[in-house]
């Protein structure tokens, strides 16, 4: 039997293991250099390449830059981007600067005792704008005591409240404002003596119905007469129109297509318990659908039914929009005295400030109107009557006028 003897002493064996991974780990460190050598190459060339694609564009660059800078409008360029940048800003911050005539006919008191404006500033400046004027109070209506007129007129801040909305179609599509017609000629709001008020909506008008799709109107040449459009550019406007107005009752104002448009609700009309399809619908809680009309941002309707009888009291609250809100306290008398207006009748001179709300004021709110404590409103989106609120400054009393100066009574000074 063979036999095998190891002649090799355990520390010569050792030193063999350790030399061989001696050499291993050379030959690792040797690969893992030569990768790391690749690696650096590598990301040297890639970050030539960058360097020399970021000289090739900045070379681009103060090219262009140089012939940007030869433009000679540049400067009107950019201040056009720039506002055009800013129109939503712009408009979002609009002030309505018009509205002040028809606040002041709605805060002014009417009938025989009247309050007329001499001297009007309006600075809309600041946080809240503010109405600053000179006027005289003359009480026509017996006792005649002009102090009256004046402590009524402060009284009723607390009573003022404005409102506005948008005017939807019967399927709830907001009417673009510009298609809207509040008031006529003279400036006075449409009213209707048991209606209520209204509006008219230019259905006809490009863009101001917006769930009309329009037709392709080009009138086109086919080689097949039998599908040839024969039809005039005129029978085209007329088929469109039809389109336009398809599912409304129309008349005509001032020579255009119009649909009147109730911003008042049609109670009686409109109400039904359940909504039927194509009619007018209102319930009790004054949700309105099936018929164009106003949606206010800030009026509430509700309705209670009697129990016996079936019929529906109706009712609405405004409770948000405060036309001045610090009521009574929003007004500041900063001066009265006795006077005489250009009639020579008797008056109570004062000055006041009346700070009111700023949304009232804001473009971005449409439709706006003015309402006063016994209901009364006018528009102020447009023209209104002024004349009757302004008059000659009345004149401080004449030393020797006793009957001016001492007057506490009446307007008439006998």
């Amino acid at each position: 039997m063979a036999r095998e003897i190891n002649l090799v002493p355990d520390i010569k064996e050792e030193m063999i293991k350790a030399l061989k991974l001696r050499n291993f780990i050379f030959f690792v460190c040797i690969i893992v250099a030569s990768a790391s050598v690749g690696v650096i190459l590598l990301f040297a060339t890639i970050a030539g390449g960058q360097q020399a694609i970021a000289d090739g564009n900045k070379a681009k660059i103060e090219t262009m830059s140089k012939k940007l800078k030869s433009y000679g409008d540049l400067s009107d360029f950019l201040t056009i981007r720039d506002q055009l940048g800013n129109l939503s800003t712009i408009s979002r911050n609009k002030k309505l600067l018009s509205r002040s005539f028809g606040i002041l006919s709605a805060l002014l008191p009417k009938g025989n005792d009247k309050i007329t404006i001499s001297e009007l500033n309006i600075d809309l400046s600041g946080t809240q704008p503010t109405i600053t004027f000179d006027a005289q109070a003359n009480a026509y209506d017996p006792p005649y005591i002009d102090y009256n007129v004046l402590d009524s007129f402060k009284k009723s801040m607390q009573y003022m409240r404005y409102d506005y909305g948008n005017y939807v179609d019967k399927e709830g599509n907001v009417i673009p404002a510009y298609c809207m017609i509040e008031s006529g000629s003279d400036g006075a709001t449409f009213t209707d003596a048991e209606k209520g008020n209204y509006a008219y909506w230019l259905i006809a008008g490009e863009g101001c119905n917006p769930a009309y799709t329009p037709l392709e109107t080009t009138v086109t040449e086919s080689e097949d007469e039998e599908n040839e459009d024969t039809r005039t550019e005129d029978e085209i406007k007329e088929e469109d129109e039809k389109r336009r107005t398809a599912g409304y009752v129309t008349e005509t104002y001032d020579d255009q297509t119009v649909v009147k448009i109730w911003r008042t609700p049609q109670f009686s009309e409109w109400y039904k318990a359940e909504q039927v399809e194509g009619e007018p619908y209102m319930n009790l809680s004054g949700v309105i659908a099936g018929v164009p009309h106003f949606e206010s941002e800030c009026i509430r309707y509700s309705g209670v039914e009697n129990e016996n009888t079936g019929a529906v009291t109706w009712s609405s609250t405004n409770e948000s929009c405060y036309l001045v809100p610090d009521g009574s306290d929003g007004i500041k008398i900063t001066d009265s005295s006795n006077g005489r207006d250009s009639s020579d009748d008797l008056v109570l001179r004062f000055s006041a400030t009346i700070t009111l709300t700023p949304d009232v004021y804001k473009f971005s709110n449409h439709h706006v109107l003015s309402l006063g404590p016994s209901g009364r409103y006018n528009v102020t989106d447009s023209y209104v009557q002024i004349q009757d609120m302004f008059a000659q400054k009345a004149a401080d009393c004449d030393p020797t006028d006793k009957s001016c100066i001492e007057n506490t009574k009446n307007r008439g000074g006998d």
